[in-house]
């Protein structure tokens, strides 16, 4: 309470606070409640689709043997699987197995000895050497009935012992895209001038790296190859996914931060096909999904740390070609911020004179 004196009369004069300001109309509390019901569904939209409507699909294998064994497999494969399967015929064991280290392939089904032998990837995808095991179960039940050997299985190229379901390289995937998120709000937000938010978001690509690749690598054990490769790998998608964020957010404001947020986070990440693979995702969206930094960013690691590289030159453009944008929007945005100043430079120049 504040009191005020006068003269010999002490006055107390209470002094009230301002009054609140009126309750929100109703109309705001609907447009609120409609607005959060088609963001939820929205992100449930993004994130659940891919997932329940995934599925075999022009997935790449390879056949090895001689042409009549070759065409007999294809056609139980798709009366199996309707266009399950992109296959390509080899002749021998070893072009089967080239392929799927150049991650042409994801598999193959190698007739050439004469007993079946289904040759898997799993750490090309743990998904379709689940479906491949299934082939191979059906093609042992075939041959046992002929009375002939059943079809073994081989894994060409595992996960690791320590994570034998891939579930550290899948789960990490989210991870990487908040990573590039976050990084361009706290630089937007805490870094002033254009240069020095784009050497932030490299230098924090470069140390988020280090770390993402030793916890995944050292301690979790989900991945082997080279861990320098692999940090590049990890470093390139923060790198495509915070700059072409802060470009965008530089040049738009919130609006691009919105925007770019959208593309990575409920286009980007549902449509990677990490945990899967991209061919199993439905219709168009797993070939798009391969274009965005999420997706190549994926692929990208699972070369370097499972294929020796082989198979990476398409995300190492993809993903460069997004840092490029990044780091243009970045400068135009930079070059129209000097435009003003420059003008108003020249304006107080000519008045004194």
């Amino acid at each position: 309470m504040n009191t005020l004196s006068s003269g010999g009369n002490d006055m107390a004069v209470q002094v009230q606070p301002a009054s609140d300001a009126p309750p929100s109309p109703w109309s705001a509390v609907a447009k609120a409640v409609a607005l959060l019901t088609v963001t939820v569904s929205v992100l449930l939209t993004a994130f659940a689709w891919p997932s329940v409507r995934s599925s075999m699909h022009d997935v790449p294998i390879a056949i090895a043997g001689p042409a009549p064994a070759v065409r007999q497999i294809s056609a139980a494969l798709d009366e199996r699987l309707p266009d399950g399967f992109e296959i390509t015929e080899v002749a021998d064991t070893a072009a089967a197995e080239q392929l799927i280290r150049d991650r042409e392939v994801y598999g193959a089904i190698d007739v050439s000895s004469g007993a079946p032998q289904v040759i898997l990837a799993s750490a090309g995808s743990a998904a379709v050497a689940q479906t491949l095991n299934s082939i191979a179960t059906a093609l042992s039940q075939a041959q046992s009935q002929g009375a002939s050997m059943p079809a073994a299985v081989r894994d060409l190229v595992p996960l690791p012992a320590d994570d034998p379901r891939g579930a550290g390289l899948a789960a990490g995937a989210l991870p990487l895209v908040m990573g590039g998120l976050l990084a361009a709000l706290l630089l937007a937000r805490l870094v002033r001038g254009i240069t020095r938010r784009v050497i932030g978001a490299l230098a924090f690509a470069v140390t988020g790296g280090l770390a993402v690749a030793a916890i995944l690598q050292f301690w979790l054990g989900s991945l082997t190859g080279s861990y320098w490769a692999n940090t590049g790998a990890i470093a390139l998608t923060v790198a495509a996914t915070s700059l072409t964020i802060l470009g965008l957010e530089s040049l738009l404001g919130y609006t691009g931060f919105g925007l770019g947020a959208a593309i990575m986070m409920l286009i980007g990440n549902p449509l990677s096909g990490t945990g899967t693979a991209p061919e199993m995702l439905p219709g168009w969206s797993g070939t798009l999904g391969q274009l965005l930094p999420p997706g190549a960013g994926g692929r990208l690691l699972r070369s370097t740390a499972f294929f020796d590289g082989h198979g990476a030159a398409h995300s190492v453009i993809v993903l460069a070609t997004w840092l490029l944008l990044g780091v243009l929007l970045c400068l135009v945005s930079g070059l129209r911020r000097r435009r003003p100043a420059a003008e108003l430079v020249s304006t107080a120049a000519q008045a004194t004179v």
